[in-house]
This record gives structure tokens, C-alpha cells and sequence, in this order.
């Protein structure tokens, strides 16, 4: 791995599993300095910061309740005392409610959570974020392809990731002046230790495999590589953008 993002900070949320895991791995394996933000699995953002040590990395875990009164103040909190002085240079937004069901099965509880967690901490975290940053920093939510596919089962999830690609769009305009880009990124069907015993339902992986024009599932890397990208000094003339990292999930039909 290179180290072109040595003597930077990132604030990951939600690194104790999934894709938050993997980019938190990533880039402290490109040399930044990460603070791994959890919910409640403990046991998973342990994992996460011992596996940056042993790659020779430095993490540190904080805990916060995302969705909740009092959330950013919490998550700030220890994030400020693990920075220890030291500005921040990245934020991933990568926590995220699952789907709740389809209209008629969503309880109105299940929607307010869905965006309390996908819109309205992201949107606080990074405003509390902002004053910790150093010019020229980058932004990156996790979006997903679901804000372009018709999914029923999926439409108040889907809500909130476009909600959050507006977001990321007005703010890219706001905080180019700094030097800061914005962007996100929009995953597909990606396998992770989580969900993967749904892919083995039958047939499942190969109707999506048949609707996605590279031809598998995505992994873990696939999604935290283009983070990465996003990240680094690469990306510094990309911004406002929504990058889909699918591999090409449903764009049309296939010959």
C-alpha cells in the first residue's frame, strides 16, 4: 500500500463491520490516522483498530449512538480526545440505518429513525466536523444505487441517500472556497460477512450478477478503493459528485 495519506486524520462512522470497516483499514493502510467510530458492537470496532495495529496503523475507537438527542455532542467528544489537538483532514459517513420495509409496512417510528441516522446525523456531523478540519480536507458519505433503481421494499431508504447526494452537492459548493471536496459514494450489491448468507439464497447472486454489467458482486476493497481515491490528493479536482462503485448494477439490458 502507498502512504500518500500520511500525517492525515479521518474520522470513520460506523468502522465496527461492512464498508466502514474496510475503508477504516484502508486508510490507515495508506497512512492516516483513524478514529473508528461504533454504535454497539464493540467487539467489531475492537477488530477494526486491532487490524490497523498489526498493519503497523494507529486507530483509536469512540462510541456513539447515531439517531439519538445528543448524538454528535457524544461522538465529538471523544473524537476530539483521541485527535488530541490535531485538526482533522477526512470524515466518512458511512453509518447507516437499514431499510425498514415498503410503503404500508414502514412504521412511522422506523422512518423517523431511517433519517435521524441517514440524513440528519451525517448533515450535524459534519457541521461539528468543520471547525476541526484543515483546508483542503475531503467529505465523502456513502450513498447507494438504490436512489437509481425502483426498489419498492427499499423507498424509504432510498429517500435518505438522496437526500444525502443533494447534501453532498449544495455542500461542495459551500466548502470549495477551503479547498475541501465533497462527494459521495454510491456501493450496489456488496458482499459482506454481514449479508452474505442472503446471497446464498438461490439464485439470488446470479440475478444480480446478470443485471450488473461487470459480471459479479461487489467486495468489500471495491468499495473502500474508490473511498480511498476520494480521499487522496488524486481526487483533489473532484467534487460534488456521486461516484457509483456497482460495478455497473442495472444499467440497462444486457445482450
Amino acid at each position: 500500500m502507498t502512504s500518500d495519506l500520511s500525517g492525515r486524520t479521518a474520522l470513520v462512522t460506523g468502522a465496527s463491520r461492512g464498508i466502514g470497516q474496510a475503508v477504516a483499514i484502508r486508510l490507515a493502510a495508506r497512512g492516516a490516522v483513524v478514529v473508528a467510530h461504533f454504535d454497539t458492537d464493540r467487539d467489531g470496532v475492537t477488530a477494526t483498530v486491532d487490524q490497523i495495529e498489526r498493519d503497523g496503523g494507529t486507530a483509536y475507537a469512540v462510541g456513539a449512538r447515531l439517531g439519538v438527542d445528543g448524538d454528535v455532542e457524544t461522538l465529538f467528544a471523544g473524537v476530539e480526545a483521541s485527535l488530541a489537538g490535531r485538526p482533522l483532514d477526512i470524515l466518512v459517513n458511512n453509518a447507516a440505518a437499514p431499510p425498514a420495509g415498503p410503503l404500508g409496512v414502514t412504521t412511522r417510528a422506523a422512518f423517523d429513525h431511517l433519517f435521524a441516522v441517514n440524513v440528519r446525523a451525517p448533515y450535524f456531523i459534519i457541521e461539528r466536523a468543520l471547525p476541526l478540519f484543515r483546508d483542503g480536507g475531503r467529505i465523502i458519505t456513502i450513498s447507494s444505487v438504490a436512489t437509481r433503481m425502483a426498489n419498492a421494499t427499499q423507498t424509504s431508504f432510498a429517500m435518505t441517500k438522496g437526500a444525502v447526494e443533494t447534501m453532498t452537492l449544495t455542500l461542495a459548493n459551500q466548502l470549495g472556497a477551503r479547498g475541501i471536496t465533497v462527494n459521495a459514494v454510491a456501493p450496489g450489491a456488496t458482499r459482506t460477512a454481514t449479508n452474505g448468507p442472503v446471497f446464498e439464497t438461490p439464485g439470488l447472486a446470479a440475478l444480480i450478477t446478470g443485471m450488473t454489467a461487470l459480471d459479479r458482486l461487489g467486495g468489500l476493497g471495491d468499495v473502500a478503493d474508490v473511498v480511498a481515491f476520494l480521499a487522496s490528493d488524486a481526487a483533489r479536482w473532484v467534487t460534488g459528485q456521486v461516484v457509483d462503485a456497482s460495478g455497473g448494477l442495472f444499467l440497462g439490458p444486457r445482450a
